[in-house]
């Protein structure tokens, strides 16, 4: 795993090769910012929902209904209530890379502490323990405290998901999405045999499997010819009974389609936003 250091507003993160990769943490006053746009934005959704189902409804049917409903419907009530506020960060932030609107307006984004874009576990493990940084008065209390704590500004919901909260400076830095796309940031994306043109759908791909992938293209040449062959034939094997691919054989090769694979599930999964 990388190892994560800082110094004073700047994470730095080395990768397994040893490259440095430095990120700005966004600052409190601006995640404060961030926030309040995202908390505005779904207090306007919900108060437009609100004022849209009781002209549609009239009043007197709302207050008779809500006054009469049985305990199972308020708890359900409450339940959507719930999941329509957590769950806007946690949506955002996974279909977006870690950002939500008010990230975004703000150029900050949420990483993983090894740099890498977040994941859906990532987005919902932080988002889900919100609420403990939330709701103990004054409001974000919690949440203060424990970005004061910790030396890479993070809230109780980053400790628990292994996230930080980085700014974007686009005068100063690449592109987020081109960020691990260079082959000096990370050897695994380095194209050493001809593309394997497949057909296949990676929607199946977890993960995991995609993480292994990973590694083995990463630490590839370390292994001698014979060995490092045989590892492309056992990691790839698994993979394409799971998708069953059609290629063209008199081109194939086990090593060019894991380099596909990863190019390809790079691009349709994690640098989408």
């Amino acid at each position: 795993m990388a190892a994560t250091l800082t110094n004073e507003e700047i994470l730095v993160i080395e990768t397994p090769e040893r490259v440095p990769l430095h990120f700005a943490l966004a600052s409190i006053g601006n995640r404060f910012l961030a926030v309040a746009i995202d908390h505005a934005i779904q207090v306007l959704t919900i108060g437009l929902i609100a004022l849209t189902t009781a002209i549609l409804s009239n009043f007197s049917f709302v207050e008779q209904l809500m006054s009469s409903a049985p305990g199972w419907l308020k708890a359900l009530s409450t339940i959507l209530l719930f999941l329509v506020i957590s769950g806007y960060f946690a949506f955002f932030e996974w279909i977006w890379s870690g950002q939500t609107p008010g990230k975004r307006w703000l150029k900050l984004r949420v990483i993983r502490e090894d740099g890498r874009p977040i994941t859906f576990w990532e987005a919902s493990v932080r988002n889900l323990l919100r609420t403990m940084d939330m709701f103990f008065p004054p409001f974000y209390s919690v949440g203060l405290i424990a970005v004061f704590l910790s030396t890479r500004d993070q809230r109780i919901g980053d400790m628990v998901g292994g996230t930080v909260v980085v700014r974007e400076r686009e005068a100063e830095a690449p592109a987020f999405s081109h960020l691990f796309t260079t082959p000096v940031s990370d050897p695994a994306l380095r194209r050493s045999f001809k593309a394997v043109n497949f057909t296949a759908s990676l929607n199946s791909l977890t993960e995991s499997e995609i993480e292994v992938v990973e590694t083995f293209l990463r630490r590839r040449w370390d292994l001698p010819d014979f060995p490092r062959q045989w590892m492309a034939w056992r990691v790839a094997l698994p993979i394409l009974y799971k998708l069953r691919p059609g290629y063209d054989i008199d081109e194939f090769t086990y090593e060019g389609f894991l380099e596909e694979l990863l190019h390809r599930y790079l691009q349709e999964h994690r640098f989408t936003s």
